[in-house]
């Protein structure tokens, strides 16, 4: 797998995880530590793009 097509896989990852918490946050019944997870394995996923970017 190309460096550019893993970087687009992670991409879509990060859009798929972003609509989870959006959905998650509107979602009365789910939990905080849920959606905080959510967002750390978001900040990774985005911190792997900018690294595999430059």
């Amino acid at each position: 797998m190309s460096v550019s097509s893993h970087v687009q896989e992670l991409r879509k990852k990060h859009q798929n995880l972003s609509e989870t918490v959006e959905q998650a946050q509107r979602s009365p019944g789910v939990d905080d530590l849920q959606i905080a997870a959510l967002k750390k394995e978001k900040l990774r996923l985005k911190e792997q793009i900018e690294r595999l970017s430059s």
